[in-house]
């Protein structure tokens, strides 16, 4: 088997979990996977439909491993009849965390409905800050913090800089959104494209959130706007500061958790990345490698040369984003707080 194929076709055991859900869709058939995503969020889709398009040269022993692995998963799930709201319950905080499963949970098992808004995260960012561009500040920000923070980052990039300030401040003071608040934002959006709220308040907003979104804004605009936010309040920017997360904190990820993080990065990403990174952090990847590969990736950046800024932080960004996700996953344990990204 030649390396390319050793790549595109990982053993079983190797495999992400993205990756098994990948081969476990293209077993199905087209008509039986098409009703699987339905069922999918669009961030999920499109990790899926990625990974799908990029697999390759699949071994029979490799399908066995997935859906034996799968059978055996489901084998234990007995979440039908009596007891199915607790079940729901258990599965979907175990799954999530409990702050998102909360406001999942109002919608599944309070008969809430947040179409409108759900619409929002099928769109292209350009399309939702048209949406809300002529809308209330506070509406505004309500959105933003109901959207995933790297898809709030890229409408937030639409904006003008002192909405963006704006945006941010009262992003920061969001607590709770009481629910006749969040079922009219909800009609005004269906009266765009396509409701009833539960009865509890839904949590979002706050400096966590402002943390996640100003995480993935481009560095240029980070910093102008964590500029700006200091100078309107200074606490309040040392707050969300401490909350952020950059490539340099992955110094404070442990070794195992750095391992599994480097088994879903690409060689490619990974040298641009380091190309940015200062030696201690380098040595740390270094560390937990094979001697062979250790000596393979310290020879790749030798050989790459001069890259971009702009490309060194992209790819700081995308393994962040893997990084966070897995993090979100319950499979690696982030430290918190640092500088801005180099």
């Amino acid at each position: 088997m030649s390396e390319n194929e050793a790549v595109s076709a990982p053993k079983p055991l190797d495999m992400s979990t993205v990756d098994q859900a990948a081969i476990l869709l293209m077993t199905l058939g087209e008509a039986d996977a098409a009703e699987v995503l339905k069922h999918m969020g669009p961030k999920e889709v499109q990790r899926v439909g990625a990974a799908m398009s990029h697999l390759s040269n699949i071994e029979q022993d490799q399908v066995h491993s997935v859906l034996a692995n799968f059978m055996e998963q489901v084998r234990h799930l007995t979440g039908l009849g009596v007891g199915a709201d607790n079940y729901i319950r258990s599965m979907l905080v175990t799954a999530l965390g409990e702050d998102k499963a909360n406001g999942l949970i109002d919608r599944i098992l309070l008969g809430g409905n947040t179409s409108g808004l759900d619409t929002l995260k099928w769109m292209e960012a350009r399309s939702i800050a048209d949406v809300v561009r002529n809308e209330h500040p506070q509406i505004q920000a309500i959105v933003l913090a109901y959207l995933d923070p790297d898809q709030s980052a890229e409408v937030l990039s639409y904006f003008p800089d002192i909405v963006r300030l704006d945006i941010m401040m009262r992003i920061s003071a969001l607590d709770t959104v009481q629910p006749s608040a969040l079922q009219e934002l909800n009609d005004i959006l269906e009266k765009q494209f396509s409701g009833n709220a539960g009865s509890q308040t839904t949590t979002m907003g706050g400096y966590k959130c402002a943390a996640e979104i100003m995480n993935n804004l481009d560095s240029s605009i980070e910093g102008e706007l964590m500029e700006a936010i200091k100078e309107v309040d200074e606490d309040l920017g040392n707050q969300i500061q401490d909350l952020m997360f950059v490539f340099d904190n992955l110094r404070d990820v442990d070794d195992r958790g750095i391992q599994a993080l480097l088994r879903e990065v690409s060689s490619d990403l990974l040298i641009i990345a380091l190309k940015g990174a200062d030696t201690e952090l380098q040595e740390k990847v270094f560390a937990n490698m094979s001697k062979r590969a250790a000596e393979l990736l310290r020879d790749d950046l030798e050989a790459k040369g001069p890259v971009k800024l702009s490309e060194v932080e992209g790819a700081q960004k995308e393994i962040l984003v893997i990084a966070r996700r897995m993090a979100d996953a319950g499979e690696i344990v982030l430290g918190g707080g640092g500088e801005q990204m180099l």
